[in-house]
Parts: C-alpha cells; structure tokens; sequence
C-alpha cells in the first residue's frame, strides 16, 4: 500500500474515533432509554476505529518510517521523534486499553446506573484529549520531515 495513503487513513480513522467518543460522551451526559443503544453501536465503532488506527499505524512505522525517521534525526527538528514519536509509540497504548472498554463500559445498564454513567463519561471523557494530542504529535512528526527535507535541499543535499 503507498505510504500516501496511509499517512491520510492513519489521522482519518484516529479523527473518527475521536469523534465517536464525543459522540458517547455527550449522548451520555442525556443518556435516556432510546439513545442506550446508539451509545452502544457509536462505542463499539470508536472501538473499531481506534484498532484500525493502531494497525495501519502500525503498518506504517514497521514498512515506511524508517527514511522519514532517518531525515527527522538529521534534520533541524530531532525533538520530533526523540520526544513526539516516543510519546505516541507509549501512550497510544492507553488510548487502544480505553477505546476497547468503552464498549464494555456502554453496555451496562447507563440509562439507570449512575456509577456505571461516570465511568462511561470518564472513559470516552478521557479518550478525546490523549487522542487529540496523538493527532497533534502526528502533526508534528509530519511537519519535522517536511523540515528535514526542506533543510537537506538547501544544505545541497
């Protein structure tokens, strides 16, 4: 697969998990008997979205970042990976562990339990910053091999 590609369903998958959290949080804070199951099937494609993110991620650092690490560490933005891609490669982990209890958090009884309605608004609560700062550390590591090329080329290189 071209590594284009990639680089664009990558943040796109992670953007739509994002959003699905959202979603679970909000309809959550107005949780009532018809909306249960719509938290439900939306936690379960946040869920999905995460792992896809994870595996074509995944994909994508094992084939295809190899050069790009190569032109960040030379360039004039090293920071991007010693500190940006060291912090996804450890906290997205975190991130994949909540976005697959989220399911099993929607599927208690939300529409009575209080408690069961705090965790479910904790865990997608928490799932939309950690992933938002993935997208910006993605951003960021993106930007740094733009840098690092653009540095090469006026070095004569």
């Amino acid at each position: 697969m071209d590594s284009n590609i990639i680089v664009l369903i990558h943040p796109m998958t992670g953007v739509l998990a994002i959003l699905a959290a959202l979603w679970v949080f909000v309809d959550t804070l107005n949780v009532n008997g018809t909306s249960v199951m719509r938290i439900k099937n939306v936690s379960i494609f946040c869920a999905a979205m995460m792992w896809l993110t994870y595996i074509v991620a995944g994909y994508w650092y094992v084939v295809h970042y190899g050069p790009d690490k190569t032109i960040i560490k030379s360039g004039p933005w090293p920071f991007a990976h010693n500190i940006f891609m060291e912090i996804k490669e450890h906290i997205f982990l975190m991130l994949l562990l909540l976005a697959t209890y989220l399911p099993i958090a929607a599927s208690r009884d939300i529409a009575v339990n209080k408690s069961s309605r705090k965790v479910l608004l904790w865990v997608s609560g928490l799932i939309v910053p950690i992933a938002l700062a993935m997208e910006g550390a993605g951003a960021i590591i993106s930007s740094a091999v733009k840098i690092g090329l653009l540095f090469k080329q006026s070095q004569g290189g």
